[in-house]
């Protein structure tokens, strides 16, 4: 758009000043030639603008009479010494025999005074030239072939969009040629020149825009890397939490926004962003307020070097020292900011330089023939130095004329420009060793943009110098860190490097046990909103500030994190917990009632000593087998009982311990079958006690059916319908080990699943109905007329026996984890203890302490006992 609006006017100043007859030559001269400050003829030229005084006096523009001139001031070592480099390269091209022999190169260097207006004349004179006159016709043949320059961007940026509309073609006919003092209508024109622009120091990343920008060049980078490689380098550090100042220019804004889209990708938070002008006091006050009332402990300073100086100067004065400074090329190794008292603020700065290169020859031009050249006086010894130049030699080393030459850093880019240039002439005047080029040969500016694109050489000190599809150099800068030296001086020293070149890895290299920091400390400084989340916790942001400002909260159970400044807790797998500190999962203990655990220990000792007692019992009773109080309550049963409780007892064990397949499916299975055996038994006891009182009265024969025989069929048949149940059960859904993750979250109960809850209620329904039955025949014979009426302690045997397993269903339903398991081992004790002492108690008490009522006559209740 910019560059039809700039034709439209060239148009309309073409309508407007071309009224003169078709072929007739017109020229109106509106102002006086603007002259190069430093100038030499050649066959080709190239043109040169440079910021060699740093400030510009404006006249006030009245409109009532002719403005007066610009005029410049305070003189800028640096940029002279870029214009002496920029002669030196070219002095050293016309004496080669290799690049471009018997071709002279001259030069018109201007000087625009740091200003934007001043460039704008100076390009129009580097373009059209100084020698045109009234009356004479403007020609086709450019002033120069090429402009090295500017220093700063905005200043190219102003050069380059002048120049580039003129690349655009027209046919034969009225054209027009403008210059800010004449404005000419040849009668033809054949072609608008497009100029190449090389600047070595403008690292704009807008200037990478080949439709805005097509002719521009640089020896140097694009911003774009090295906004990018800050955010690395500050992301590298684990600085989190940044301020961020800027010069208000194209070079400032457009690098900032680079670096401030980066850092958002790295996840660097900037808590301010300010920029200012170097023409405007009172708003860098308030960047300095901003900084000194900021918790942020690194800035990034993406400033030129004349901002830098500015903030540097307001920060020594307000005494706000101890930050670490995040520099980007235009300052971080200018000499010039190296003050007594900037060290301290600006020690331990880190940043981004250009390469260091090494010209040979160039110091003493620099130096050498600049002392001879401008003061007339030759060094040859302090002794026979005249006061002048002792005076001026004062001034040089004051105003660190010298600065950069040791390096070599932006010097080496015009050296590697002006070579640049003359190679693409070299190539377009077809020069060869043998026969020289061409002179003839017409050079036009659009000829040098086409050749400059297809450059690629390398020049003595080994660098390549070559342009990528933006007209830029490739990305390489040395990392370097103010330090002292030995000598308490200030030094640049090189910590690492970026290269874009290298392949991913490689680029970006960091020695971070060289570093120094703020204030001569070797601890790394630290800038975060927040302090990192340690393992086991998670970020929580606070509302209604960045990212990077979070609360620490710590994981939930069963989550955990084990990195620092997790986002997110993970849950642990199903089988896993997480520790104490919420940083690892660990596997879920396995709970399950163990033999050597409190609980199972007192539970085997019952058990145990139950079967002791039975087998006591038992043993007790075959010892007195033959005695009236054995056989009455017939012998062969009770052996049975006492072996049917014994395995009550040990059954209990099956519970304790890990379950496994074999395991679950035993347990429940034995415990059913041995308490219908033992209630069987009982319940055979029960009937012969009835069938035996029916047997006395008169006209009754009930005991024919009842006889040992038919008590052993009864026995085996009520056990065979518990077998059966089992049986099915076990062979259609069987009990099985199961690992229950849901009752505890902390922990993993290990339990005997039992497959089909049919079969379980089953086999405890018909134990629980065998048990009622017993209790109702033996209520019904409790008040048999036998002294030794065991009815009546059958009876209290299933009051116990029912009681025990009706309170246990609710508490095996209720009961968590292997406490379930405990409750149905303290179930079956209880029961089996029960019908061992309700039954057998009265008959050991008789055995043993009473042996005188071991009588037939008194178990018939023919005598009584007191």
């Amino acid at each position: 758009m910019s560059q039809v609006i700039t034709w439209l006017v060239f148009m309309g100043l073409l309508l407007a000043f071309g009224a003169a007859e078709e072929g007739a030559a017109f020229c109106q001269i509106l102002g006086s030639s603007e002259f190069p400050l430093l100038s030499k003829k050649g066959d080709v030229m190239i043109g040169g603008a440079f910021s060699i005084h740093s400030k510009i006096t404006q006249p006030l523009l009245s409109f009532t009479e002719k403005p007066t001139r610009l005029t410049c001031s305070s003189v800028n070592p640096r940029e002279f010494r870029f214009a002496q480099t920029m002669i030196f390269a070219i002095e050293e091209i016309n004496k080669s025999e290799f690049l471009l022999p018997n071709v002279s190169i001259g030069y018109r260097i201007y000087d625009n005074c740091g200003s934007t207006l001043t460039s704008m004349r100076a390009v129009m004179a580097l373009m059209n030239g100084d020698e045109w006159s009234v009356g004479k016709s403007c020609t086709g043949q450019s002033a120069v072939h090429a402009i090295i320059g500017e220093s700063e961007s905005s200043s190219t940026i102003v050069l380059s969009r002048t120049t580039g509309p003129f690349k655009i073609p027209v046919v034969r006919g009225k054209s027009v040629c403008i210059n800010v003092y004449i404005i000419c209508n040849p009668p033809y024109f054949a072609f608008l020149f497009v100029y190449s622009q090389i600047s070595h120091s403008a690292t704009c990343e807008c200037l990478s825009n080949r439709k805005e920008y097509p002719s521009f060049f640089r020896t140097i980078a694009s911003d774009l890397y090295q906004s990018r490689a800050l955010a690395q380098l500050v992301k590298h550090f684990g600085w989190t939490w940044v301020g961020a100042v800027n010069s208000d220019s194209d070079y400032g804004n457009n690098g900032m926004a680079i670096f401030l889209a980066a850092a958002q990708e790295e996840g660097v938070c900037v808590e301010y962003t300010e920029k200012f002008h170097r023409a405007e006091p009172e708003k860098l006050k308030k960047v300095v307020e901003v900084i000194r009332k900021s918790t942020a402990r690194v800035i990034v300073g993406f400033l030129a070097h004349v901002e830098m100086n500015n903030l540097l100067q307001q920060l020594s004065h307000h005494n706000i020292t101890g930050l670490q400074f995040i520099g980007v090329e235009a300052w971080i190794t200018a000499d010039s900011l190296v003050t007594p008292t900037s060290f301290s603020v600006l020690g331990g700065s880190l940043g981004f330089a250009v390469q260091k290169a090494n010209i040979s020859g160039l110091d003493d031009f620099l130096i050498k023939d600049f002392w001879e050249t401008e003061f007339e006086c030759k060094e040859t010894n302090q002794d026979t130095m005249t006061e002048t130049c002792r005076e001026k030699q004062a001034l040089i080393e004051l105003k660190d004329y010298d600065d950069d030459v040791a390096e070599l850093r932006y010097s080496s880019n015009i050296y590697n420009a002006i070579y640049a240039v003359a190679h693409s002439l070299h190539s377009i005047l077809k020069c060869s060793k043998s026969q020289g080029c061409e002179k003839t040969a017409k050079v036009s500016p659009w000829q040098v943009v086409e050749s400059l694109k297809q450059v690629n050489f390398t020049i003595k000190n080994g660098d390549q110098v070559s342009f990528d599809s933006t007209g830029a150099a490739v990305a390489r800068y040395e990392v370097v860190n103010w330090q002292h030296g030995s000598d308490r001086s200030v030094q640049f020293k090189p910590v690492g490097y970026y290269d874009a070149s290298l392949p991913p890895g490689q680029k970006f290299v960091l020695k971070t046990e060289a570093i120094m920091w703020p204030g001569g400390k070797t601890e790394l400084p630290v800038s975060v909103c927040s302090e990192s989340c340690r393992p086991g916790t998670h970020k929580v942001l606070q509302k209604g500030k960045p990212v990077c400002c979070f609360d620490c909260i710590p994981c939930a159970e069963g989550e955990i994190s084990n990195s620092t400044d997790s986002n997110d807790c993970s849950k642990c797998p199903e089988e896993y917990w997480s520790n104490q500190n919420r940083d690892a999962c660990v596997l879920k203990n396995v709970e399950f009632l163990y033999f050597t655990e409190v609980m199972g220990i007192i539970l085997v000792f019952f058990t145990l000593f139950g079967v002791l007692l039975t087998l006591i019992v038992a043993t007790l009773f075959l010892i007195n087998k033959n005695t009236p109080l054995v056989k009455a309550n017939n012998s062969e049963l009770s052996f049975l009982l006492l072996f049917s409780l014994t395995l009550c007892f040990l059954c209990s064990l099956t519970f304790i311990g890990p379950p496994s397949e074999w395991s679950c499916m035993l347990r429940h299975t034995a415990f059913g079958i041995t308490f219908v055996l033992c209630i069987s038994c009982i319940l055979g006891k029960t009937i012969v006690v009835l069938m035996a009182f029916k047997a006395t009265l008169p006209g009754t024969n009930m005991m024919k059916w009842f006889g040992p025989a038919q008590q052993r069929l009864s026995v085996l048949g009520f056990t065979l319908i518990q077998v059966i149940i089992c049986i099915l059960w076990l062979t259609i859904n069987p009990p099985f080990p199961f690992k229950n993750m849901k009752l505890y979250k902390d922990r993993i109960i290990l339990e005997c699943a039992l497959g089909s809850p049919v079969g379980f209620w089953a086999v405890l329904g018909y134990i629980g109905l065998l048990a009622v039955l017993c209790f109702i025949l033996a209520f019904l014979a409790r008040k048999l007329p036998d002294n030794f009426n065991e009815a009546k302690f059958i009876t209290f045997s299933m009051l116990i026996f029912c009681a025990v397993w009706i309170t246990f269903i609710p508490a095996y339903v209720s009961s968590p984890g292997k406490f379930t398991v405990a409750v149905e081992i303290f179930a079956i004790l209880a029961s089996s203890y029960g019908i061992l002492f309700c039954i057998f108690a009265p008959k050991c008490f008789i055995i043993v302490l009473k042996p005188e009522l071991n009588t037939k006559k008194y178990l018939m209740g023919k005598m009584q006992y007191k």
